[in-house]
């Protein structure tokens, strides 16, 4: 069965073992997906079966939107809710214009360091595995663009936004950004990932792959008798 959809990923659980549940719902074997969406997050997750899980690379997945809640007072070592240390209580209320001032300097271009617990690879292993092991993870510092930040709401102590970024953006870290630029601290408590691209989840309706391919311009170099001979390129 060769098929693109979108699911919908549940939270605590991991990208990898929800394929698996959607493998054994559509009966198939060969099945693959795009974006890892950590286990705290959930939402739109690409999903392909056959002979669809070779065009992972040539599909518009960019820019990506995500809704999350920052909670004020808590720290984690994954910041998120998985690995609570410590909950400090924040009885001073923050102002609704100071926050949407803050998201507002969030758009362009931020200088951020991945979370310990993420998929990037230290060593040959990922990050997520050495930090979960209790090892000190050092990762070096990148740079993700937000194209736009959005308030939400502010029920003390969470505060709820939207921000649409560039592959390879890591939420968790922007919501650290955020708080410190509240001078606060917190964790993200809620973390959906909307859509990927023009990529929504829509029930797992089956998507046509030409309407979300992005194919760089190719110039073909072989001679015209391989196209006579039916020579593989």
């Amino acid at each position: 069965m060769d098929r693109l959809f979108v699911v919908h990923k549940p939270i605590f659980i991991g990208s990898n073992s929800y394929l698996s549940r959607i493998k054994r719902k559509y009966r198939v074997k060969k099945a693959g997906f795009s974006g890892t969406l950590d286990p705290f997050a959930s939402g739109c997750l690409i999903v392909a079966f056959g002979k669809y899980t070779r065009l992972f690379r040539y599909l518009e997945k960019t820019p990506k939107r995500y809704r999350a809640t920052l909670w004020l007072g808590s720290k984690s070592r994954s910041l998120d809710i998985e690995n609570i240390i410590e909950v400090t209580v924040i009885n001073e209320e923050l102002k609704v214009e100071d926050i949407k001032l803050s998201l507002s300097k969030l758009i362009g271009k931020v200088e951020y360091t991945p979370p310990a617990f993420c998929a990037k690879r230290v060593e040959g292993k990922r990050a997520y595995e050495l930090a979960r092991a209790g090892e000190d993870v050092e990762l070096e510092k990148s740079v993700m663009e937000i194209y736009d930040t959005k308030f939400i709401s502010y029920s003390h102590p969470f505060i709820t936004f939207e921000a649409t970024v560039s592959e390879g953006a890591y939420i968790r870290s922007l919501a650290q950004i955020l708080a410190a630029d509240l001078n606060t601290s917190g964790t993200l408590s809620y973390l959906e990932r909307l859509n990927e691209g023009k990529f929504f989840y829509d029930n797992e309706k089956p998507l046509n792959p030409l309407e979300y391919l992005n194919i760089p311009f190719n110039i073909y170099t072989g001679s015209k008798e391989w196209m006579e001979l039916g020579k593989k390129l």
